[in-house]
């Protein structure tokens, strides 16, 4: 599972709270395989689980000396962070695709198809709007709904959810680039049934 070496961990984490920033990568060398598949198998989705990481890391680099040798091994300090971490994510996700679902998706999408490459005449019928929001990730959803519906800016939508700017970015961008090949398709199809 991890590299257990635990007197070059302490060093390492000795490093990390002088600020040596190679220390850091160091760590994250030994550790990052298998704490990436803790946050997999918790989220189950390899992108939330990848910011998840890279946000323990900070977290890591800010904090390392909140580490307590008498307390357990560096690997077990570190399974208790990711472990910790991507059970508040799965919740925070829960709690936001709830939220999504229940207020208006057809809206949030119609908007973001007018912003689309599709014709502004095109309208698209409701189930297929559900449909296609429901194909992103709970993440996407909600950055989407917040942008377009709500009309909050990036960081708005990190502090409302208690989400990394960089997640929320990254979020809208992916969420806005599915949602446009998904109408893309949907109107080749209609056009090609005709």
């Amino acid at each position: 599972m991890c590299v257990v070496d635990s007197d070059i961990d302490y060093q390492i984490l000795a490093s990390i709270q002088e600020g040596e920033k190679s220390a850091l990568a160091a760590l994250y060398d030994r550790h990052h395989r298998w704490m990436l598949a803790v946050a997999v198998r918790i989220l189950n989705n390899r992108n939330d689980a990848e910011d998840l990481l890279h946000d323990v890391f900070v977290e890591i680099w800010s904090k390392a000396g909140s580490y307590d040798k008498q307390r357990g091994t560096v690997p077990s300090w570190l399974a208790v962070k990711i472990r910790s971490r991507a059970l508040d994510r799965l919740r925070s996700l829960k709690t936001m695709k709830k939220y999504v679902i229940e207020t208006s998706v057809d809206d949030a999408l119609l908007q973001v198809a007018s912003k689309s490459t599709v014709d502004a005449g095109v309208m698209i019928d409701h189930e297929l709007a559900r449909s296609l929001m429901s194909r992103l990730s709970p993440v996407q959803q909600t950055v989407l709904e917040f942008s377009y519906f709500k009309g909050l800016s990036c960081q708005e939508i990190a502090s409302h959810c208690q989400m990394p700017l960089g997640t929320v970015k990254t979020g809208l961008l992916r969420g806005v680039q599915a949602l446009r090949r998904e109408i893309k398709k949907t109107q080749v199809g209609k056009h090609a049934s005709r």
